[in-house]
């Protein structure tokens, strides 16, 4: 019994407690994105919108209410794909609501909700380019941003054999599509929503399009930390209700099929059959999984 109850006590001190670290602060640390497209965004002046962000709005909202708390103060920190896996692993963020696959590489250091979100991964152009396809992609400049796995997807897939492109990096997704912009890159490969917000915020956005066939498919989920059943719990049980009521379906609608800040723009992106079956089936299963059907 003696033998039990330390492994219990020690199981314990093992587990993150996010739930007691935000009663006891009476604040959360939400992890958001500068140019995630329309999953999270700034407005500038420490201001972040986006479906993700206000879908943990809604998360943090239930949770306050499940820990009794009259106030709740959310602070915001922007992360970007090189540190938001550190971030979250070492407590800085509790939350990170942006636009990270569940891939199980990722899920040795960090654990995720279920998706609430499905990505293909496309290419940008130039309008007038002429590219329509990977195979037009041999012998031009291809941006990616640093941290991701876009370029890996392109590498790697049947139609990119004996294509031979430059890759050139970019600090964020803005700094990418900012190569694209400039002409410094012919291609930008990301996840298509990102390419699309990037494109409505553009200052000619009938200058770019999206082409070519889709790299991958990828759940996209909001990252907790690893070892928090209980903090894991709140979250997936209040986006599974949003799932349930269609508050996730409103909430999706409001940021890619209307217009968005800062200017009004449309992405005109219905929610697709992948990501509703999603939420007709809430999982938290990785990529790979995705990649076996």
């Amino acid at each position: 019994m003696l033998v039990l109850a330390l492994g219990a006590a020690l199981a314990g001190v093992a587990q993150a407690d996010t739930l007691k670290k935000i009663k006891d602060s009476g604040s959360v640390t939400m992890g958001v994105r500068e140019s995630s497209g329309a999953l999270s965004y700034t407005l500038g002046d420490g201001k972040y919108v986006g479906y993700h962000v206000e879908v943990c709005q809604r998360v943090l909202a239930d949770v306050q209410k499940q820990l009794g708390m009259a106030k709740l103060d959310i602070k915001y920190l922007p992360v970007t794909s090189q540190n938001r896996v550190p971030l979250v692993q070492n407590g800085t963020v509790d939350i990170e609501c942006g636009s990270t696959t569940n891939n199980s590489t990722r899920a040795k250091d960090v654990a995720f909700a279920v998706t609430t979100y499905v990505e293909e991964v496309r290419i940008a152009v130039k309008a007038n380019s002429g590219i329509t396809s990977i195979s037009q992609l041999n012998g031009k400049t291809v941006a990616t941003t640093t941290g991701t796995t876009s370029v890996q997807l392109l590498r790697k897939h049947e139609r990119a054999n004996g294509v031979d492109f430059k890759e050139v990096l970019g600090k964020d997704h803005a700094d990418s599509f900012l190569l694209l912009e400039s002409g410094r890159a012919d291609a930008f490969v990301m996840d298509g929503q990102i390419l699309a917000g990037n494109i409505a915020k553009s200052k000619s956005p009938s200058d770019y399009k999206i082409v070519g066939e889709t790299l991958s498919v990828e759940p996209i989920a909001i990252m907790i930390r690893k070892d928090d059943p209980a903090f894991k719990k709140a979250v997936d049980d209040s986006l599974k209700g949003m799932m349930k009521s269609g508050e996730i379906a409103k909430l999706y609608d409001k940021w890619f099929v209307q217009p968005i800040p800062p200017v009004n723009a449309k992405l005109n992106m219905p929610a697709s059959e992948a990501t509703k079956a999603a939420w007709a089936n809430p999982n938290d299963k990785p990529v790979e999984e995705y990649a076996k059907k």
